[in-house]
């Protein structure tokens, strides 16, 4: 079995899954999670020396969890009477990989806004339209905070 390119999209949204299953699951293991949520989508018996790596998506996941309490403190002023603890899981973790991308990542090549339409995507396929909306603000929130100091 082959497995497809996944393009940044994709790789946005397995690391959103094995991120999520990181934090469900304690236990769990960072390439385990990473496995499970590139075989999310494949319904064959797969070898699991041939998943392939994805540099980007470990990049993303390590970024994400290496970083989250600084990550959480840049996010907390633009939560307008929220804490991280009181939103839904999908909605922090999106909001932390998109923080990552825009204000973390010293090797990223994404554009900030791109990062920031990456997020509402994921915030429509995983979240309600007001986690959406509430997602949307707060990013928008935190680039103009970063374009304009």
């Amino acid at each position: 079995m082959t497995f497809p390119l996944l393009n940044r999209h994709q790789i946005r949204e397995k690391a959103l899954q094995a991120i999520f299953q990181i934090r469900s699951n304690q236990e769990l293991e960072r390439d385990e999670a990473i496995a499970m949520a590139l075989l999310s989508d494949i319904e064959e018996d797969v070898d699991a020396g041939s998943i392939p790596t994805y540099p980007y998506l470990e990049q993303l996941v390590d970024g994400v969890l290496d970083n989250e309490v600084a990550i959480n403190e840049r996010i907390q002023p633009f939560l307008k009477k929220w804490t991280m603890n009181r939103l839904a899981k999908a909605d922090v973790i999106i909001l932390q990989i998109a923080t990552y991308e825009i204000a973390f990542s010293e090797k990223s090549d994404v554009p900030q806004t791109v990062a920031l339409n990456e997020a509402i995507e994921l915030a429509k396929a995983y979240c309600d339209d007001s986690s959406r909306k509430f997602i949307n603000a707060v990013l928008s929130n935190l680039l103009k905070e970063i374009q304009n100091p």
